[in-house]
Protein backbone atom coordinates (compact mmCIF):
# COMPACT_ATOMS: atom_id res chain seq x y z
CA UNK A 1 0.00 0.00 0.00
CA UNK A 2 3.03 1.97 0.90
CA UNK A 3 4.59 2.76 -2.30
CA UNK A 4 1.48 2.76 -3.91
CA UNK A 5 0.16 6.02 -1.62
CA UNK A 6 3.08 7.71 -2.57
CA UNK A 7 2.87 7.09 -6.34
CA UNK A 8 -1.01 8.66 -5.69
CA UNK A 9 -0.21 11.68 -3.93
CA UNK A 10 2.45 12.40 -6.64
CA UNK A 11 -0.15 11.96 -9.52
CA UNK A 12 -2.78 14.20 -8.06
CA UNK A 13 0.50 16.73 -7.49
CA UNK A 14 0.83 16.38 -11.29
CA UNK A 15 -2.42 16.30 -12.38
CA UNK A 16 -5.07 18.49 -10.06
CA UNK A 17 -1.87 20.94 -9.04
CA UNK A 18 -2.31 20.20 -5.51
CA UNK A 19 0.93 20.41 -3.40
CA UNK A 20 2.37 17.01 -1.76
CA UNK A 21 2.57 18.59 1.44
CA UNK A 22 -0.57 19.80 1.64
CA UNK A 23 -2.27 16.80 1.21
CA UNK A 24 0.18 15.10 3.41
CA UNK A 25 -0.92 16.87 6.42
CA UNK A 26 -4.57 16.67 5.65
CA UNK A 27 -4.04 13.18 5.64
CA UNK A 28 -2.52 12.86 8.65
CA UNK A 29 -5.21 14.66 10.71
CA UNK A 30 -7.36 12.71 9.21
CA UNK A 31 -5.87 9.59 10.33
CA UNK A 32 -5.34 10.74 13.68
CA UNK A 33 -8.62 12.06 14.21
CA UNK A 34 -10.13 8.37 13.14
CA UNK A 35 -7.62 6.56 15.60
CA UNK A 36 -8.49 8.54 18.56
CA UNK A 37 -11.97 8.32 17.47
CA UNK A 38 -11.43 4.16 17.81
CA UNK A 39 -9.28 5.44 20.99
CA UNK A 40 -10.66 8.05 22.82
CA UNK A 41 -7.45 7.41 25.89
CA UNK A 42 -5.13 7.90 23.04
CA UNK A 43 -4.29 11.89 22.93
CA UNK A 44 -1.44 13.40 21.99
CA UNK A 45 1.01 10.39 22.10
CA UNK A 46 0.09 9.17 18.71
CA UNK A 47 2.30 10.17 15.63
CA UNK A 48 2.03 9.53 12.15
CA UNK A 49 5.54 9.35 10.62
CA UNK A 50 5.40 9.60 6.58
CA UNK A 51 8.91 9.00 4.98
CA UNK A 52 9.45 10.16 0.96
CA UNK A 53 12.88 8.46 0.50
CA UNK A 54 11.59 5.07 1.92
CA UNK A 55 7.90 5.38 0.38
CA UNK A 56 6.74 4.54 3.99
CA UNK A 57 3.71 5.18 5.99
CA UNK A 58 3.21 3.74 9.68
CA UNK A 59 1.43 5.41 13.10
CA UNK A 60 3.43 4.68 16.59
CA UNK A 61 1.67 5.10 19.58
CA UNK A 62 4.54 6.54 21.86
CA UNK A 63 4.82 4.84 25.57
CA UNK A 64 6.44 5.23 28.61
CA UNK A 65 8.40 2.06 29.79
CA UNK A 66 7.55 1.43 33.24
CA UNK A 67 7.75 -1.78 35.95
CA UNK A 68 4.53 -2.39 35.96
CA UNK A 69 1.60 -0.83 34.12
CA UNK A 70 -1.43 0.99 35.24
CA UNK A 71 -2.37 3.11 32.01
CA UNK A 72 -1.41 1.05 28.72
CA UNK A 73 -2.55 3.76 26.47
CA UNK A 74 0.59 5.21 27.91
CA UNK A 75 2.46 3.12 29.49
CA UNK A 76 4.66 -0.04 28.33
CA UNK A 77 6.54 -3.04 30.49
CA UNK A 78 10.15 -3.13 30.00
CA UNK A 79 10.46 -6.39 28.17
CA UNK A 80 7.90 -5.60 25.66
CA UNK A 81 9.48 -2.34 25.33
CA UNK A 82 12.34 -4.42 24.27
CA UNK A 83 11.11 -6.44 21.50
CA UNK A 84 10.48 -2.67 19.47
CA UNK A 85 14.07 -1.45 20.63
CA UNK A 86 16.68 -3.36 22.43
CA UNK A 87 18.31 0.07 24.15
CA UNK A 88 15.11 0.59 25.95
CA UNK A 89 15.21 1.12 29.80
CA UNK A 90 13.15 2.03 32.13
CA UNK A 91 11.71 5.67 31.95
CA UNK A 92 12.48 6.09 27.99
CA UNK A 93 9.95 6.83 25.44
CA UNK A 94 9.39 3.78 22.73
CA UNK A 95 7.27 4.17 19.70
CA UNK A 96 4.75 1.14 19.45
CA UNK A 97 3.71 0.54 16.24
CA UNK A 98 -0.25 0.64 15.78
CA UNK A 99 -1.62 -2.97 14.65
CA UNK A 100 -0.91 -3.54 11.13
CA UNK A 101 -4.29 -4.22 9.99
CA UNK A 102 -5.73 -1.83 12.35
CA UNK A 103 -3.71 0.68 10.91
CA UNK A 104 -4.07 -0.09 7.37
CA UNK A 105 -7.78 -0.15 7.43
CA UNK A 106 -7.75 3.29 9.28
CA UNK A 107 -5.13 4.56 6.79
CA UNK A 108 -7.39 3.58 3.44
CA UNK A 109 -10.36 5.27 5.12
CA UNK A 110 -8.65 8.31 5.95
CA UNK A 111 -6.49 8.61 2.61
CA UNK A 112 -9.68 7.88 0.68
CA UNK A 113 -11.55 10.46 2.08
CA UNK A 114 -9.28 13.22 2.38
CA UNK A 115 -7.83 12.40 -1.49
CA UNK A 116 -11.49 12.55 -2.62
CA UNK A 117 -11.70 15.96 -0.64
CA UNK A 118 -8.68 17.55 -1.69
CA UNK A 119 -8.94 16.99 -5.60
CA UNK A 120 -13.09 17.99 -5.11
CA UNK A 121 -11.76 21.44 -3.26
CA UNK A 122 -8.46 21.81 -5.55
CA UNK A 123 -10.92 21.60 -9.06
CA UNK A 124 -13.52 24.22 -7.27
CA UNK A 125 -10.64 26.65 -6.53
CA UNK A 126 -8.88 25.85 -10.11
CA UNK A 127 -12.60 26.32 -11.70
CA UNK A 128 -12.93 30.01 -9.45
CA UNK A 129 -9.54 31.25 -10.20
CA UNK A 130 -10.25 30.57 -14.39
CA UNK A 131 -13.51 31.52 -14.46
CA UNK A 132 -12.96 34.92 -11.96
CA UNK A 133 -10.52 36.12 -14.61
CA UNK A 134 -13.14 35.99 -16.95
CA UNK A 135 -15.17 38.44 -15.39
CA UNK A 136 -16.91 41.08 -17.96
CA UNK A 137 -15.65 38.97 -20.81
CA UNK A 138 -17.75 36.79 -23.38
CA UNK A 139 -17.83 32.66 -23.16
CA UNK A 140 -19.36 30.74 -25.13
CA UNK A 141 -21.92 27.95 -24.36
CA UNK A 142 -23.56 24.86 -24.77
CA UNK A 143 -27.34 24.84 -23.85
CA UNK A 144 -27.97 21.60 -21.52
CA UNK A 145 -31.34 22.18 -20.11
CA UNK A 146 -33.94 24.47 -20.40
CA UNK A 147 -36.45 24.20 -17.11
CA UNK A 148 -39.92 23.97 -18.43
CA UNK A 149 -41.54 25.57 -15.47
CA UNK A 150 -39.64 29.24 -15.71
CA UNK A 151 -37.33 28.97 -18.58
CA UNK A 152 -34.10 29.32 -16.52
CA UNK A 153 -31.48 27.64 -18.77
CA UNK A 154 -28.36 25.84 -17.82
CA UNK A 155 -25.64 26.25 -19.62
CA UNK A 156 -22.39 24.54 -19.56
CA UNK A 157 -19.63 27.30 -20.52
CA UNK A 158 -15.79 26.74 -21.20
CA UNK A 159 -12.43 28.67 -20.35
CA UNK A 160 -9.57 27.35 -21.21
CA UNK A 161 -9.88 23.52 -20.36
CA UNK A 162 -12.33 24.00 -17.05
CA UNK A 163 -15.93 23.55 -17.56
CA UNK A 164 -18.88 24.58 -15.34
CA UNK A 165 -22.20 24.57 -15.26
CA UNK A 166 -24.12 28.45 -14.95
CA UNK A 167 -27.54 29.32 -14.82
CA UNK A 168 -29.03 31.77 -17.07
CA UNK A 169 -31.99 33.39 -15.46
CA UNK A 170 -35.29 34.23 -16.49
CA UNK A 171 -34.08 37.84 -16.01
CA UNK A 172 -30.91 37.33 -17.79
CA UNK A 173 -32.56 35.93 -21.65
CA UNK A 174 -33.29 37.83 -24.52
CA UNK A 175 -37.76 37.19 -24.05
CA UNK A 176 -37.90 36.60 -27.93
CA UNK A 177 -35.24 34.28 -28.13
CA UNK A 178 -35.88 30.49 -28.40
CA UNK A 179 -33.50 28.31 -27.19
CA UNK A 180 -32.94 24.48 -27.44
CA UNK A 181 -30.76 22.23 -26.16
CA UNK A 182 -27.49 21.74 -27.80
CA UNK A 183 -27.58 25.53 -28.93
CA UNK A 184 -24.19 27.59 -28.80
CA UNK A 185 -24.36 30.89 -27.66
CA UNK A 186 -22.47 33.55 -26.14
CA UNK A 187 -22.89 34.60 -23.01
CA UNK A 188 -21.44 37.91 -20.89
CA UNK A 189 -19.73 37.16 -17.47
CA UNK A 190 -21.39 38.85 -15.02
CA UNK A 191 -19.95 37.98 -11.43
CA UNK A 192 -18.03 34.78 -10.29
CA UNK A 193 -18.78 34.04 -6.75
CA UNK A 194 -17.02 31.35 -4.06
CA UNK A 195 -20.28 29.36 -2.31
CA UNK A 196 -20.12 26.15 0.05
CA UNK A 197 -21.31 24.48 -3.44
CA UNK A 198 -18.30 25.47 -5.51
CA UNK A 199 -18.09 28.12 -8.11
CA UNK A 200 -20.93 30.15 -9.01
CA UNK A 201 -21.04 31.68 -12.51
CA UNK A 202 -23.26 34.46 -12.71
CA UNK A 203 -23.67 35.03 -16.60
CA UNK A 204 -26.07 37.38 -18.75
CA UNK A 205 -27.71 37.47 -22.42
CA UNK A 206 -29.23 40.96 -21.59
CA UNK A 207 -26.39 43.17 -20.41
CA UNK A 208 -24.89 45.74 -22.02
CA UNK A 209 -21.54 44.27 -21.40
CA UNK A 210 -22.45 41.75 -23.94
CA UNK A 211 -22.74 44.50 -26.84
CA UNK A 212 -20.08 45.89 -25.84
CA UNK A 213 -17.57 42.79 -25.93
CA UNK A 214 -19.01 41.86 -29.18
CA UNK A 215 -18.42 45.05 -31.09
CA UNK A 216 -14.51 44.73 -29.58
CA UNK A 217 -14.71 41.36 -30.53
CA UNK A 218 -16.43 42.37 -34.50
CA UNK A 219 -14.49 45.45 -35.08
CA UNK A 220 -10.27 46.20 -34.87
CA UNK A 221 -10.88 49.68 -34.80
CA UNK A 222 -12.39 48.91 -31.30
CA UNK A 223 -10.51 46.39 -29.69
CA UNK A 224 -7.27 48.24 -30.60
CA UNK A 225 -8.36 51.59 -28.76
CA UNK A 226 -8.63 53.93 -32.38
CA UNK A 227 -12.45 53.45 -31.92
CA UNK A 228 -13.86 54.11 -28.06
CA UNK A 229 -17.58 52.67 -26.89
CA UNK A 230 -18.91 55.94 -24.77
CA UNK A 231 -22.13 54.38 -23.52
CA UNK A 232 -24.45 52.02 -24.21
CA UNK A 233 -28.28 51.74 -23.65
CA UNK A 234 -30.46 48.08 -24.19
CA UNK A 235 -33.33 46.88 -24.12
CA UNK A 236 -32.54 43.20 -24.77
CA UNK A 237 -34.31 41.68 -27.57
CA UNK A 238 -35.60 44.68 -28.89
CA UNK A 239 -33.14 48.12 -29.28
CA UNK A 240 -29.38 48.73 -28.27
CA UNK A 241 -28.08 52.41 -28.73
CA UNK A 242 -24.71 52.91 -29.04
CA UNK A 243 -22.60 56.16 -28.68
CA UNK A 244 -19.13 55.97 -30.30
CA UNK A 245 -16.09 58.72 -30.71
CA UNK A 246 -12.43 58.44 -32.50
CA UNK A 247 -10.06 60.75 -31.58
CA UNK A 248 -8.78 60.26 -34.66
CA UNK A 249 -10.38 62.28 -37.88
CA UNK A 250 -9.38 60.35 -39.93
CA UNK A 251 -11.32 57.31 -38.93
CA UNK A 252 -15.27 57.40 -39.13
CA UNK A 253 -16.52 55.66 -36.15
CA UNK A 254 -19.81 54.93 -36.93
CA UNK A 255 -18.54 53.49 -40.50
CA UNK A 256 -16.08 51.07 -38.52
CA UNK A 257 -18.80 49.43 -36.77
CA UNK A 258 -21.28 49.42 -39.45
CA UNK A 259 -17.94 47.56 -41.26
CA UNK A 260 -18.00 46.68 -44.96
CA UNK A 261 -21.76 46.33 -46.30
CA UNK A 262 -23.00 46.38 -42.77
CA UNK A 263 -21.27 43.38 -42.15
CA UNK A 264 -19.70 43.76 -38.76
CA UNK A 265 -23.14 45.42 -36.98
CA UNK A 266 -25.11 42.52 -39.39
CA UNK A 267 -23.10 39.60 -37.38
CA UNK A 268 -23.93 41.25 -33.84
CA UNK A 269 -27.49 41.31 -34.69
CA UNK A 270 -27.57 37.77 -35.41
CA UNK A 271 -25.67 36.82 -32.64
CA UNK A 272 -28.69 39.09 -30.07
CA UNK A 273 -31.67 37.21 -32.61
CA UNK A 274 -32.61 40.26 -34.74
CA UNK A 275 -31.88 42.80 -31.68
CA UNK A 276 -31.76 46.41 -33.16
CA UNK A 277 -28.55 48.66 -33.19
CA UNK A 278 -28.71 52.60 -33.41
CA UNK A 279 -24.45 53.28 -33.62
CA UNK A 280 -24.64 57.48 -32.98
CA UNK A 281 -21.88 59.84 -33.02
CA UNK A 282 -20.79 60.85 -29.19
CA UNK A 283 -19.88 64.62 -28.80
CA UNK A 284 -18.56 66.47 -25.48
CA UNK A 285 -21.29 69.21 -26.32
CA UNK A 286 -24.57 68.10 -24.77
CA UNK A 287 -26.62 69.53 -27.35
CA UNK A 288 -25.05 67.76 -30.06
CA UNK A 289 -24.85 64.18 -28.44
CA UNK A 290 -28.56 64.39 -26.94
CA UNK A 291 -29.63 65.18 -31.12
CA UNK A 292 -27.49 62.18 -32.35
CA UNK A 293 -28.82 60.06 -29.50
CA UNK A 294 -32.31 60.44 -30.43
CA UNK A 295 -31.51 59.18 -34.14
CA UNK A 296 -32.89 58.61 -36.60
CA UNK A 297 -35.39 61.00 -35.57
CA UNK A 298 -34.43 64.84 -37.25
CA UNK A 299 -33.89 67.36 -34.29
CA UNK A 300 -34.54 70.96 -34.78
CA UNK A 301 -32.90 71.91 -31.50
CA UNK A 302 -31.92 70.95 -28.15
CA UNK A 303 -32.33 73.60 -25.02
CA UNK A 304 -30.43 72.35 -22.03
CA UNK A 305 -33.01 73.63 -19.18
CA UNK A 306 -31.27 74.99 -15.45
CA UNK A 307 -31.02 72.19 -14.01
CA UNK A 308 -28.17 70.96 -16.06
CA UNK A 309 -29.71 67.37 -15.70
CA UNK A 310 -32.61 67.61 -18.40
CA UNK A 311 -33.48 69.23 -22.19
CA UNK A 312 -36.09 70.79 -24.40
CA UNK A 313 -35.51 68.84 -28.02
CA UNK A 314 -38.17 70.36 -30.76
CA UNK A 315 -38.87 68.01 -33.51
CA UNK A 316 -40.80 68.34 -36.74
CA UNK A 317 -44.14 67.31 -36.33
CA UNK A 318 -44.00 64.60 -39.08
CA UNK A 319 -40.95 63.12 -36.93
CA UNK A 320 -42.72 63.45 -33.17
CA UNK A 321 -43.77 60.09 -33.25
CA UNK A 322 -40.09 58.48 -34.90
CA UNK A 323 -38.36 60.96 -32.47
CA UNK A 324 -40.53 59.13 -28.85
CA UNK A 325 -40.68 56.36 -31.06
CA UNK A 326 -42.97 52.95 -30.19
CA UNK A 327 -44.04 52.63 -26.32
CA UNK A 328 -41.23 55.64 -25.67
CA UNK A 329 -38.64 53.32 -26.18
CA UNK A 330 -36.63 56.20 -28.19
CA UNK A 331 -36.97 58.64 -26.48
CA UNK A 332 -35.97 56.40 -23.26
CA UNK A 333 -33.06 54.81 -24.93
CA UNK A 334 -31.41 58.32 -25.90
CA UNK A 335 -31.88 59.58 -22.43
CA UNK A 336 -30.37 56.78 -20.92
CA UNK A 337 -27.72 56.68 -23.11
CA UNK A 338 -27.12 60.75 -22.48
CA UNK A 339 -27.89 60.76 -19.10
CA UNK A 340 -30.46 63.93 -19.77
CA UNK A 341 -33.95 63.98 -19.19
CA UNK A 342 -35.68 64.79 -22.89
CA UNK A 343 -38.63 66.61 -23.34
CA UNK A 344 -39.48 66.45 -26.77
CA UNK A 345 -41.69 68.87 -28.54
CA UNK A 346 -43.13 68.79 -31.96
CA UNK A 347 -42.08 72.20 -33.64
CA UNK A 348 -46.14 73.28 -34.21
CA UNK A 349 -45.99 73.50 -30.14
CA UNK A 350 -43.14 75.37 -29.84
CA UNK A 351 -43.74 77.84 -32.21
CA UNK A 352 -46.97 78.34 -30.75
CA UNK A 353 -45.21 78.76 -26.87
Amino acid sequence: MNAEFFEAIEDIEKEKGIPRTYMYSKIEQAMLTAFRRDNPECEDNVQVLLDEDKKQIEMVVNKTVVESVEDPSHEIILEAAKKISRRAKLGDVVAVPVETKKFGRIAAQAAKQVIIQGIREAERGIIYEEFTSKEHEILTGVVSHIEPRNGAVSIRISSNSEFTEAMLSPNERIKTENLVEGDRIKVYVVEVRNSARGPQVLISRTHPGLVKRLFELEVPEIYDGTVEIKSIAREAGSRTKMAVWSEDPNVDPIGACVGPKGGRVASIVNELGGEKIDIVNYSENPEEYIAAALSPSEVLSVTMLEDGKSCRVVVPDSQLSLAIGKEGQNARLAAKLTGYKIDIKPQSEADNA
